[in-house]
Order: structure tokens, then sequence, then C-alpha cells
């Protein structure tokens, strides 16, 4: 990845403003990012950034600072204190240019109630263009309704802020909870439709409580808790814990043989040991080979266990 690199520009009234230019595939980047609602602090210096065909899982339950997040990377509210650089762009003072590079989903659907889906589609052609995918995604999420707004089930309420989201062919989709209210069937078709985004060269940063899609989808994660960002990990990088189950013949073996520093024993009923494991594994199996075994399982453990490790 290519270095920073400090550049000056020239700006209006003669004010001179250096600006930290990112590296090339570098799409969003975070830095010390603040948002305090008088004692609430509900951002509290974050950092991370997202490069180039990346899918980004931001992860934290209601109250962590997802949303907050979100909204200050869209320039609906601004941080007290940090950066946000977006496409290489001041996430301020380019508020609306990048708007026209980003596909917008929130987690609540905000529209005129007394408009149906085509008038929504259609107004939002007339601001940003004509869409080259729109009949694409109204056949792929099967979003037909006539009904207006204030009618439509939350189903087809999401249907439509998703294709709002990616009509005019974003480079960037910055998306809060954007499987809620769909049937499974309907979620894959949408991570399937990411997925494709992303290999197709667009960036994403995605904020959802299904640890299970985050899992099947994205390349990193963030973990926010209290306003603070506690990890950024590759998936595969955090699959490295794993559970065993060990069931021994004799019901006299002693657990405490395979205590150490990334064990911790989960259970010891009856014969029966399950012990959670973190990183090396050839110290617990050479313990076993040293045991009468009678059954043994390793199952890796899944994104929502590793999720609960951090926060309890």
């Amino acid at each position: 990845m290519d270095g920073k690199i400090i550049i000056d520009l020239c700006c209006n009234f003669g004010k001179s403003v250096k600006i930290e230019k990112m590296a090339k595939n570098t799409v969003i980047e975070v830095k010390n990012l603040k948002k305090h609602f008088s004692a609430v602090k509900a951002v509290d210096g974050i950092s991370f950034s997202i490069e180039k065909g990346e899918i980004f899982g931001f992860l934290g339950p209601n109250g962590a600072g997802k949303t907050t997040t979100i909204r200050m990377l869209m320039d609906f509210i601004r941080p007290t204190s940090g950066e946000i650089t977006i496409a290489g762009l001041d996430s301020q003072a380019n508020s609306v240019e990048l708007k026209e590079k980003i596909g917008y989903l929130s987690d609540t659907a905000r529209f005129y109630n007394h408009w149906n889906v085509k008038n929504h589609l259609d107004f939002q052609q007339s601001l940003r263009g004509k869409s080259k995918n729109l009949a694409e995604l109204i056949k792929l999420f099967g979003l037909t309704s006539k009904q207006k707004f204030a009618n439509l089930s939350s189903g087809n309420k999401r249907k439509l802020s998703i294709i709002l989201a990616l009509m005019n062919s974003p480079e960037i989709l910055i998306l809060d909870e954007p499987t809620s209210s769909l049937d499974p069937i309907l979620q894959n078709a949408f991570l399937s439709y990411i997925d494709n985004f992303a290999k197709g060269g667009g960036t994403v940063f995605m904020s959802s409580h299904n640890l299970a899609e985050v899992e099947k989808i994205c390349n990193r994660v963030g973990i926010i808790k209290g306003g603070k960002m506690v990890a950024v990990e590759r998936i595969s990088e955090m699959k490295l814990m794993k559970i065993y189950d060990v069931s021994f013949h004799s019901a006299g073996a002693d657990p405490k043989i395979f205590a150490g520093n990334n064990v911790e024993i989960v259970n010891h009923i009856d014969g029966l040991i399950m012990l959670k494991v973190k990183g090396d594994i050839n110290p617990i199996v050479e313990k076993l080979a040293k045991i009468k075994v009678h059954d043994l399982e390793i199952t890796h453990a899944s994104l929502e266990d590793i999720f609960l490790e951090y926060y309890n």
C-alpha cells in the first residue's frame, strides 16, 4: 500500500489548508472520531479505515455508537472532534459531492407517506439521473406495489429503501441494519448483490445485529463498545478461537491438567469436559495424547461467540 503524503491546497480567501492524502486503496478513513452529547460520550475516539473492494462489518449492541458513527460519516451530524475522509475528500467540506458517490441505507425508513413506490423512484432519478440498474433491482426484490408508502408492509418499505440506495450505481455503500424486515430468501439475494458489488470494486460499510450474515459476507469487522472501538479484525483471524468438546472414558479425569493462559474450562460433568481454547492448539493435543479419550469434537467459534467474548 502506498504511503501517505501531505499536500498543501490553496483555498478560498487565501487560506492554505494541509490535507493528508490517503493511500490509493483506502476509501474510508476515520481518525480519533468523537461525538459527545453533553456528558454522554456516544462515540469516544474511534479510528479505522476501509479499503476499496472491502465489506466492513460494524458490530455492537444498541447504544454502542453505531448509528451515531454512520450519521457522522454521512455528515448528518457533526463530530465533536476527529476526522472523516471518504474517497479522498473531507466528509464535511465535500458533503454534497460525496452524496453523489454514496448509496445510503438508514436503519429506519422515512419517506413521503402519500407517495407510492414509483413516485419515490422517479423523484430520486430527477435528482441523480436515470438509473441503469433500476429494472434489475425491481425484479430482484420483487417490488411492484402501487400502494402509498404509508400502506406498505415493513418488508416492502425495506425493499424500497434498498433499491433507492443501490439504484444510481454508487461507489460506496453505507448500510445500517440492511436486511432487517427481509425474509431469508431476500436476505440471501441482497447479500449476493453486495458481494458482487464489492468484487466489482465497490466499498461497503455495514452495521448489523445479524452476526451470521456479517460472518458470511464481511472481510473485516470492527467491534464498538461504549463508544470505543475494542477490536478491528479480519474475520479469518477472529476464528482462531476454537471450542473443544472432550468426552473422557474415565469419569475420574482431572480437568485441571488443561489449565493455561489460553484455555477456559467451560464445563465439567461426569467425565465430560468442555474447553474453550484460543490460539495454538498443540499444547492441548499433547495433553489429550496422554489420556484415554472416548470422543473428541472440535468446532470453530462462531462470530457470535467471539463477539460475546469482547463484551464479557
